[in-house]
């Protein structure tokens, strides 16, 4: 994703584009995957020193707060952080940490036609994430 597309999703959402609002989210999807604050914070300040750590995390938790990227948080209590907005789910791995997208139309159908019958009480759902616990056969970290 390049520069000027990060600027009109900034757009997009009626926030200020700044050169640090840009890297953050440049380094967010330099890094892929599912990474943490850390990872996000050496990478852009790598590019500039001069970007404070609590500039970073602010950031950051604009972003989830206006739908830009979102937060997973693993069974070992680690917050990730997530640019892939579309619709999907997670399987985890439970030695390495490591967290895979999955994709599923039907599975999100079944799930939406199960609460749609269900009806709980007092509570209209909004959206639903999957997270599946496992391990991957192949032991690479990510």
């Amino acid at each position: 994703m390049n520069a000027s597309t990060i600027i009109d999703i900034l757009k997009q959402k009626k926030l200020k584009v700044t050169p640090q609002r840009v890297l953050v989210f440049e380094a967010i999807m330099k890094i892929h995957g599912h990474p943490v604050a850390e990872q996000i914070i050496e990478t852009v300040q790598k590019k500039n020193p001069n970007i404070s750590q609590g500039t970073i995390y602010k950031t950051l938790e604009m972003f989830v707060k206006n739908g830009i990227i979102r937060k997973v948080k693993t069974d070992a209590d680690v917050m990730r952080y997530d640019a892939e907005t579309e619709k999907h789910h997670h399987l985890y791995c439970s030695e390495t940490e490591r967290i895979e997208d999955y994709y599923d139309e039907e599975l999100n159908e079944l799930i939406e036609d199960y609460f749609r019958r269900k009806q709980i009480p007092d509570f209209e759902m909004e959206d639903f994430k999957l997270q599946l616990v496992g391990r991957f056969k192949d032991k690479r970290n990510h």
